[in-house]
C-alpha cells in the first residue's frame, strides 16, 4: 500500500462477479471474484482520494442463514479467502470463492489488512495497536448483511475504520531561544499518552472494538520532527494526560475530563509548551475530517 501511515476513512466497493455453469439439476454455483472501484484505507493522495494499492490483501468471509449470527469456520461458505490486488486492478482470491447455491442469500464480512489465519469467532477477534505498526493496527471492516444472491452481482461492501486516531501538535514559547514572535524549537525526546489500552477485541459484525483492561503509557510516533505526533488507538476513554519530555524534563498536560477516542474519528490535541507549562490550544475530534473543538487548559512541569 502506498504511503500507508495515515488513513482517513471512506468507502470501498467490492464487486463480486461470476460465470455460470450448468448441470442436469440446474445451474451450479458461480465463482466469486473481487474487484475494487472505490477503496478506503490508510493511503490518501494529495487530492484526498483513497485507493487500495497493488499487492494489498484483504480477508473475505461469507455465510448463509442468519445474517445476525456469523457461524463457526466449518459452517461458512467462504472462510478467510485472501484477496490480493494485482497490477491490473483486479483482485485474485486464494482459495477461490464460490457461491454455495444460486438461491440462498449470502452475507459477507471483509477485513483489511488480511487475517493470517481463520478466526473461530468473528464477533470476538483479538486486536492490538502497536505504535510502530500503524498500517497493521488501523483495521478496516466491511459487512453486507442485507443478503445477496449470485444474480445480485456486483455486491458492494463499505469499509469503515474500527479504530480511532490521535494527533498531538506542539508549538513553543521562547524558553529555548528565539523571540516570542519566532521561538526556537527544542528537541523532544518523546510524547506520551497516559493510561492507554493497546489491546482489545473486535466484533466484525457490528464493527465495534472493546478495549482490554491492561493500561499503560504509550509513546506516539513522530510525524514531523519535534512538532507533530500521531497514532492509531483502540477506541476508548480513561485518558486525560499528555506528557512531553524535553531536556530530561517532563511537561504534563492534564485535561479537565477524559478524552473520548471514537471509532472512525481522529482527535487533534494542540499544545503550547514553554515557560515551565503547557497551554492547551484546542482539541478537535474529526471523522478522519472535521469535528468538535475544546479550548483552554494548562499544565505545569
Amino acid at each position: 500500500m502506498n504511503n500507508k501511515f495515515y488513513l482517513i476513512a471512506a468507502a470501498a466497493i467490492l464487486a463480486l462477479a461470476g460465470c455460470d455453469k450448468t448441470a442436469d439439476n440446474g445451474p451450479a454455483p458461480k465463482y466469486i471474484t473481487v474487484s475494487t472501484d472505490i477503496a478506503t484505507k490508510v493511503t490518501t493522495a494529495a487530492d484526498g482520494t483513497q485507493t487500495f494499492a497493488k499487492d494489498d490483501q484483504s480477508s473475505v468471509y461469507a455465510w448463509i442463514g442468519d445474517p445476525a449470527v456469523a457461524p463457526a469456520a466449518a459452517a461458512r461458505v467462504v472462510d478467510n479467502s485472501i484477496n490480493t490486488l494485482g497490477e491490473d486492478g483486479k483482485w485474485t482470491a486464494t482459495p477461490q470463492m464460490l457461491w454455495k447455491n444460486l438461491s440462498d442469500k449470502h452475507y459477507f464480512i471483509s477485513v483489511y489488512p488480511k487475517n493470517a489465519a481463520s478466526e473461530a469467532d468473528l464477533t470476538k477477534v483479538a486486536c492490538t495497536v502497536d505504535p510502530a505498526k500503524q498500517t497493521e493496527s488501523d483495521i478496516l471492516v466491511a459487512t453486507e448483511i442485507n443478503g445477496k444472491v449470485a444474480d445480485n452481482n456486483p455486491v458492494s461492501l463499505t469499509f469503515d475504520h474500527v479504530m480511532s486516531k490521535v494527533n498531538v501538535e506542539l508549538s513553543y514559547r521562547n524558553q529555548w531561544g528565539g523571540t516570542p514572535q519566532a521561538p526556537a524549537t527544542p528537541k523532544v525526546e518523546y510524547v506520551q499518552l497516559g493510561n492507554v489500552a493497546t489491546d482489545g477485541t473486535i466484533n466484525y459484525l457490528t464493527k465495534t472494538v472493546t478495549p482490554g483492561t491492561t493500561r499503560a503509557a504509550m509513546a506516539l510516533p513522530q510525524t514531523k520532527e519535534n512538532t507533530a505526533y500521531s497514532s492509531v488507538l483502540i477506541p476508548q476513554t480513561g485518558i486525560n494526560t499528555v506528557v512531553i519530555r524535553i531536556d530530561d524534563k517532563d511537561f504534563t498536560y492534564t485535561h479537565g475530563k477524559d478524552f473520548t477516542f471514537e471509532k472512525g474519528k481522529y482527535t487533534t490535541i494542540k499544545l503550547i509548551v514553554g515557560r515551565n507549562q503547557i497551554d492547551l490550544g484546542d482539541v478537535t475530534i474529526n471523522e478522519w475530517g472535521k469535528g468538535d473543538e475544546i479550548e483552554g487548559g494548562e499544565a505545569l512541569d
